[in-house]
């Protein structure tokens, strides 16, 4: 809808993981469609939305200090919310007078509108449902949508404050995520990101009993591409993997976290597998996937790490060829078993641990996209720049393609080929075969 000149502005400033980003939409989508202008920029007396993360000490420190840096940037409410919020609300108030801090999710909505002024006009059903679902009808185009389905987590890893800020597992109703997903469809969104804090928890009974279940249903939309934001290496179960592969909307990429290739340090994190467990994992997706690209993270440093397990966690991440490592240095976060552990590394050590995660990361990048030279691939364009399309394929490659009359969502054919510096670039599939 139309945002009159005149209507009250709310900026969001979103930290963390794709969950909190998945939320954040979700609050922006309810907010406009009350009449609100929502964006980066508050104005001098507009109000800005801070989603918090408070996964590691570093990201605390990175919460509080957004909220400063909104503090200054408007005269107006700075709301507080998000995982941090949740569990330290009497010391984000502290931070100042104009902070009004949420604990409560599924309350954000209507403390946002309540104190921006704006009504609904279906009676405050729509600021009810559940933060971060669908919230009425979604008429905004975009080429890529997160869509949260899961919350919570029962795991309990030691170094992980998650459970404790977001509570056990549950799930948003396949129904709900299904309408959302619709409108998704009908704005002409092209790829949805399905989302959770423990994606492969997902259930809702007889009407999808499993995430799979959830994904065949949404398959029947017609939506273009359906892409998991990670999944956990215990749900790559044989029904999971059969259905991903029969599913053409599937994208061709897994993030499944590793965190550690020593199962010494897996077992003193509390992970519910050992490098065992994980290859055969991987194994099965690859069978059931070909060409799947699979993507990881893994923590160095992590207490009670010696040189050995740091090797071998450096050697078992080689030998199962990721296209992509995301390598984290192991941050305290007090509340977890893990920040009182006895042989926490020193930090230089920690550097040079994730140093040499990242250089071998990089290398197995370098080698994936060699892999993918030649190839066909599905680019989803998310931008065209003077003739350039700009954009990402299935499996997760930001790829550009010289193809002028592109647009925005389209998915396009292209063929990869490698530039000189290694890095891919697409070639428009209609292009290569006249020159061919």
């Amino acid at each position: 809808m139309a945002v009159a000149a005149d209507a009250p502005r709310v900026a969001l400033r979103t930290l963390g993981c794709k969950v909190n980003r998945a939320e954040s939409e979700s609050l922006a989508e309810s907010l406009r469609s009350l009449g609100v202008a929502v964006g980066e920029d508050p104005g001098p007396t507009g109000t800005i939305v801070v989603n918090t993360c408070t996964v590691t000490a570093e990201a605390d420190a990175k919460a509080r200090k957004e909220v400063r840096r909104a503090l200054a940037a408007t005269q107006g409410t700075v709301v507080v919310t998000g995982c941090l919020a949740a569990l330290e609300a009497e010391m984000l108030r502290a931070l100042g007078d104009r902070v009004v801090v949420v604990c409560d999710r599924e309350s954000l909505r209507a403390t946002v509108a309540g104190i921006v002024g704006v009504g609904d006009a279906s009676g405050g059903k729509q600021l009810a449902t559940v933060f971060g679902t669908a919230s009425g009808a979604c008429g905004t185009f975009r080429t890529r949508a997160l869509v949260k389905v899961q919350d919570g987590c029962d795991n309990r890893c030691a170094y992980c404050i998650v459970p404790d800020a977001r509570g056990l597992s549950r799930s948003v109703a396949a129904a709900e995520i299904l309408r959302r997903v619709e409108a998704l469809c009908v704005a002409g969104t092209a790829e949805i990101v399905l989302t959770g804090v423990n994606l492969g928890r997902y259930t809702d009974g007889a009407a999808a009993p499993d995430l799979a279940a959830l994904i065949e249903l949404l398959a029947k939309t017609g939506i273009a591409r359906i892409r998991l934001s990670s999944i956990e290496p215990p749900d790559l179960t044989e029904r999971f993997l059969r259905v991903l592969g029969r599913t053409a909307a599937v994208a061709p990429h897994l993030h499944v976290p590793l965190q550690s290739g020593s199962d010494r340090t897996l077992s003193r994190m509390g992970r519910r597998y050992d490098t065992r467990a994980y290859a055969d994992a991987l194994a099965r997706a690859r069978a059931a996937l070909p060409g799947v690209a699979v993507t990881t993270d893994v923590i160095a440093g992590f207490p009670g790490e010696t040189d050995a397990d740091a090797a071998d966690s450096l050697a078992f991440v080689a030998r199962c060829g990721f296209a992509k490592l995301h390598v984290f240095r192991y941050s305290k976060r007090a509340g977890t078993p893990a920040a009182s552990t006895d042989g926490q590394v020193a930090a230089p050590v920690k550097a040079e641990r994730a140093r040499a995660l990242r250089e071998l990361g990089g290398a197995l990048e370098t080698a994936y996209a060699a892999g993918r030279d030649g190839q066909g691939a599905d680019l989803l364009v998310e931008a065209v720049r003077e003739g350039v399309a700009h954009g990402t394929t299935g499996d997760h490659l930001r790829v550009t393609v010289c193809y002028p009359d592109a647009h925005a969502g389209d998915l396009v054919p292209v063929r990869l080929g490698l530039d000189d510096d290694g890095s891919l670039r697409g070639y428009y599939v209609e292009e290569t075969r006249a020159r061919v």
